[in-house]
């Protein structure tokens, strides 16, 4: 994946151009004082639509999966 490194200050004056790269693949590198510090890179789309119940009882909740915590465990005493 293209890289490109760039000041957050520069990059405020061109985020439509760097999100424009960015939808093309690349991966923009924000740098302040020319310390790294975020990354902006592409979101991949998803495979396809989600399935509603592919996997019939994979997943069992216990009985108890709603109810309320005990006050112990709020206080930080369990």
């Amino acid at each position: 994946m293209p890289e490109l490194t760039i000041d957050v200050k520069e990059a405020e004056s061109r985020l439509r151009e760097l999100l424009e790269k960015v939808a093309q693949g690349e991966e923009i590198i924000l740098t302040e004082s020319e310390r790294p510090f975020a990354r902006i890179s592409p979101i991949s789309a998803p495979a396809g639509p989600r399935i509603a119940d592919l996997h019939p009882g994979a997943f069992q909740a216990s009985d108890d999966f709603d109810a309320p915590l005990p006050d112990a465990f709020w206080l930080g005493e369990e």
